[in-house]
């Protein structure tokens, strides 16, 4: 695991964070890596849903490219 320098939160973020911390009894840590992860999720689908003859961001093919010579 790769530690950054900093990262920094406004005030109601981190106020939130804490508050929610207390009352969920979890880690701070461990809230903003389960909500990174739902975030790159949601990123995720969101680039993989758009129109299949758009530049793919993933492969950087558009979709002819991406399935040139590819028998089904």
């Amino acid at each position: 695991m790769t530690n950054i320098e900093t990262i920094q939160l406004t005030s109601d973020n981190m106020n939130n964070l804490m508050t929610y911390s207390q009352m969920l009894n979890k880690d701070p840590n461990t809230i903003i890596n389960n909500a990174l992860e739902e975030y790159f999720n949601a990123e995720h689908k969101k680039i993989a849903e758009k129109n299949i003859h758009d530049e793919n961001i993933l492969t950087n093919l558009d979709y002819d490219e991406f399935w040139d010579g590819v028998e089904l």
